[in-house]
Order: structure tokens, then sequence, then C-alpha cells
């Protein structure tokens, strides 16, 4: 899977020296027009890789702020095949970003793997992070995926101990996903020094670039993140950034600006982390 826009997109960042600013909105929030224009904006912006959530009824990882863009999506009629169209509406003017779908295993369950898995693929999915589906489960999609080209992404979190980090980096690929504390999305990160050895120790099992995520929320917070990690993931701060700019519920014409702005400033963070 050395060709892969997430492989390419990791040897362009790795020859700047810099780490990969991911940012992660949601389809369909606030509504699928609105959340089209904010998807198109975000490379130019400074987001090296789009994580795209799946809007669910029930997203046990997520933090209040990505559970209310959920449910935005939801009220304005997002879907999975709607999710997926939006993919393939970006694909049409940006062929080399890579999109990361992440969410829950429902939907996708629902929809039917092997439908999924092909409609994915036809859409231009670069990659798939799927919070509850463990890797002893690998059968239901992980494999059907990785077959079809699609890169399996694994989250990694500080209770993973050595032994179950190996069964963790069985089939994953693209990269490895490090949640920087327990807990859910959109908490405070309580002590980065524990952050950088927790990445290294995870390189030392795998040669995959390993990304930080949750808690992040400032251009401060990505650079100093940024120094050890591959990459950087922003997500509760976009989305709440998109939950400010609406009026009463209802985006404005500010609303796409305001979440480009923001993702300028943490990827400017990001790219300043080894200077």
């Amino acid at each position: 899977m050395g060709g892969s826009r997430i492989d390419k997109r990791f040897e362009k960042t790795r020859a700047e020296n810099r780490p990969a600013f991911v940012s992660f909105v949601m389809a369909g929030d606030p509504d699928p027009q609105t959340a089209d224009a904010i998807l198109a904006g975000l490379p130019e912006a400074g987001a090296d890789i789009i994580e795209l959530g799946m809007p669910f009824s029930d997203p046990m990882a997520d933090g209040v702020a990505i559970q209310l863009a959920g449910q935005r999506a939801l009220a304005a009629g997002m879907t999975l095949e709607k999710t997926l169209a939006a993919v393939a509406r970006f694909r049409e003017r940006d062929d080399e970003t890579p999109i990361v779908l992440m969410g829950y295993y429902n939907p996708i369950y629902i929809y039917g793997v092997e439908a999924f898995v092909a409609a994915a693929t036809q859409a231009g999915v670069d990659g798939l992070i799927v919070v509850d589906l463990p890797a002893e489960e690998d059968d239901e999609l992980c494999l059907p995926a990785l077959k079809a080209g699609i890169n399996f992404i694994r989250l990694t979190t500080p209770t993973t101990d050595d032994h179950r980090l190996g069964r963790v980096l069985t089939n994953s690929s693209g990269f490895v996903y490090y949640v920087s504390m327990t807990g859910i999305t959109g908490a405070e990160i309580k002590n980065r020094a524990a952050v950088g050895e927790a990445v290294k120790r995870i390189k030392a099992h795998t040669d995959l670039p390993v990304a930080v995520g949750f808690g992040i929320k400032t251009a401060e917070d990505a650079a100093l993140i940024g120094k050890d990690a591959d990459g950087v993931v922003v997500g509760s701060a976009l989305v709440s950034a998109i939950e400010k700019s609406l009026k009463n519920g209802t985006a404005e014409p500010g609303t796409a600006p305001a979440v480009h702005n923001l993702v300028r400033s943490l990827s400017q963070g990001a790219r300043s982390a080894r200077i």
C-alpha cells in the first residue's frame, strides 16, 4: 500500500520535517451545502489529511462538541450514502488530499460491508477509523477494506500496553492514531511530555506514522505535540467553531471561513513544531 494518498502525504511532510496537520469535521454539519464548502476549503487552509465524521446517533467515544455536530448533521438529513457522495464531490476538485472516514460500525453494518467498501472505494475514500470495532473482529471490515486498497487505521491509548499494541498494529495501515488521554474527545491534555514518550514507544513497534489527537485546541498545542508526533489531529475545536458561528442553529456566511481561519492557525502551529 506504499502508493496510497496517505502514504504519499506523510512522505511529503516527512521530507519537509514537519508533522501532518489532520483536521476532523463532521459530514453534513451544520447542513450539507455549508459542509461541502467547509470540506472544499480545508486543504488550502492547511489540512494535510481530512478526517470526515460519519454521523451516528450514539457516538460513545465523542465529547459534547462532536456529539452536537453529529446531531446537527443528522437533523439536516445526513446519511452514510450522502457522506460518500460528499467525498465524491470533493474528489472532483481534489485528487491528492487523503480523506479518512471516522465513526462507528453500526451505519456501515446496516449499509452492508461489501456494498460500503465498494462505494467508499469508488468515492475516493483513503482510510477508515472505526472506533468500536476491535482488532479481534478484523474479518468484519478491516480485511475487506485492506483488500480493496483502503487503509485501516487503529486507535491506541495510554492504556494500550506493549502486548496489546502488537495485536492492535496487526493489519493496521496508513498511520496509527494515538489518543492522548483516557476519556472522550474535547478534554484537556494534562501531560504533554507523557504524550511524547508514548509516541516514541509506539514507533518502536511500527514503521507507521503516529498521529496524536484529543485535547489539541490551539496553535501552541499543535506545535508542542508536533515536536514528537508525525501528525497532529484536531476535531473538537473545529466543530466548536462551527457551532459558535451559527445563528439560531443556522449557518451564516462566516461559518466556513471561521473553520478555515482556525485550521490555518492550527496548521501553522504544527508547521512551526520543529523550527
